[in-house]
């Protein structure tokens, strides 16, 4: 197959690419190199400017695009600014790479008479949910809604059944849950897999959005301080210093290794079973955050303190873990991979990578717009 990947000089993007073409597929890629992700100067992998056709540009480009999909069979769609925090006092750039881009990939496609791309996967995220799925004793299956600064910086963690007030327990979310994003990135999410969904079918094109959930893995950028947790506390245990661990560290994600993501884009993109609408694209499994800190802090063997601050920022959610039914039955019921390997795997490559240094700037950031803040 041709496939166009936009983004993808970035961590998943790139990974996907390198497997498309182990698979013997024609790799076309379309990638802003954004300081924020590659650093200044950066140039295309070696390996992917090889194999690959490499193009530099902004995928709000519609001419650009256009050129670019003359001949191709399939498009994963995963260029986006992908900051949860840094989205709530960016929120103009955020919509504009996020939604605009999306938009101006659809008019691209639809600017062909005669269309030749056949299948489109859009990079959605788990975001679009929001705290997600809940059980209340009284009032059953629940979506409660944003958690309250008042009540966070009281140390009260956990969201309230938005029926009855009363406690309530995280479980697995699936796809058919409502949207209700709690910060700007993942209100542009749903509004990227919304409009692609839509304006598929105009188009004659079998679309899929993929809802990742927490993805990491070997390739993960360790110099973007919004990358991840997982980077982020690699970062500072290997430069020696504490980690911060929010809120009571019980809040919980679904971490779910790169490979397996992979495997799930090129399976859409080849159309190897017929999916379409929205998929999420997880473990199934919560881990903690205190959890990984300790496993960070016992791979590498050093005298890092676990600080749970009881800080916290606003627009967070409590957990988040996936109802990966559907996933399985598409897959066949492929195995993931599990958490305790995929960290070991992480790991073991960060310790070849230059630790990344923006974390603090990004915190100051934060707390600076009133986003990050502690317990009275």
């Amino acid at each position: 197959m041709r496939i166009l990947i936009t983004g993808g000089a970035g961590f998943i993007g790139a990974a996907t690419a390198r497997a498309a073409v182990a698979a013997g597929d024609e790799v076309t890629i379309l990638d802003n190199l954004s300081p924020q992700i590659h650093g200044v100067d950066a140039v295309f992998p070696e390996d992917l400017a090889e194999t690959c056709r490499c193009v530099a540009g902004d995928v709000r480009d519609v001419p650009t695009l256009a050129g670019l999909l003359a001949d191709q069979d399939a498009v994963l769609h995963l260029a986006a600014e992908t900051g949860t925090g840094q989205s709530m006092y960016d929120a103009r750039r955020y919509v504009d790479v996020n939604v605009g881009g999306t938009a101006a990939l659809m008019d691209a496609i639809g600017s062909f008479r005669e269309r030749r791309v056949a299948r489109l996967v859009v990079a959605s995220s788990r975001a679009v949910y929001g705290e997600g799925q809940y059980h209340c004793e009284r009032d059953g299956n629940v979506y409660p809604r944003a958690r309250f600064a008042d009540d966070l910086s009281t140390g009260v963690f956990d969201p309230r059944c938005p029926a009855c007030g009363g406690p309530i327990h995280p479980e697995p979310t699936a796809e058919s849950a409502p949207f209700a994003p709690t910060s700007v990135y993942g209100l542009t999410k749903q509004s990227q897999e919304q409009l692609a969904l839509m304006v598929a079918p105009t188009l004659e094109l079998d679309a899929v959005a993929l809802r990742y959930q927490n993805v990491y893995g070997p390739g993960q950028s360790l110099i973007n301080p919004y990358t991840g947790i997982l980077a982020t506390f690699s970062n500072l245990a290997r430069q020696g210093r504490d980690l911060n661990v929010f809120e009571d560290g019980l809040e919980s994600r679904d971490f779910v290794f790169v490979d397996d993501v992979v495997a799930m884009n090129l399976l859409c993109l080849h159309g190897e079973t017929k999916v379409a609408g929205p998929l999420n694209v997880g473990s199934g499994v919560a881990t903690t955050i205190a959890a990984v800190a300790e496993g960070i802090v016992a791979h590498f063997g050093k005298a890092n303190e676990i600080r749970v601050s009881g800080d916290f920022r606003v627009g967070d959610i409590r957990h988040a873990f996936a109802d990966t039914r559907a996933m399985r039955r598409i897959s066949g019921d492929r195995a993931t991979t599990a958490f305790s390997d995929g960290l070991r795997a992480f790991l073991a490559w960060a310790e070849t990578h230059t630790a990344g240094r923006g974390h603090d700037r990004s915190i100051a950031e934060l707390r600076q717009r009133g986003l990050l803040r502690g317990t009275r």
